[in-house]
């Protein structure tokens, strides 16, 4: 399976309604690595590395969103891996 590299902004009611909670808890069992972190403009940004289909899944998971999140739109850019991450987390 191919490794793929995704940059992911998700607007709406995605901040403080515990979205990279979230995040974080579908990307880790998925295999993922990278980061989500809030934007200064509201948005949530997430970089992930991994297997294309899970990057997938995730894309998907995040389209939802935790229960109490609006998610407006989501834009994904997809590049080539770099192999800078080994672990899932949150950034502030």
């Amino acid at each position: 399976m191919t490794e793929t590299r995704a940059e992911i902004y998700i607007s709406g009611r995605v901040q403080m309604v515990g979205f990279r909670a979230f995040t974080v808890r579908h990307a880790v069992p998925l295999g993922l690595t990278g980061y989500v972190r809030n934007m200064s403009d509201g948005r949530v940004h997430v970089v992930v590395e991994g297997k294309k289909d899970k990057i997938n899944k995730l894309i998907a998971l995040l389209r939802r969103g935790p229960s109490s999140a609006y998610v407006q739109d989501i834009k994904v850019k997809m590049d080539n891996p770099t192999g800078e991450f080994t672990t899932f987390s949150t950034r502030y």
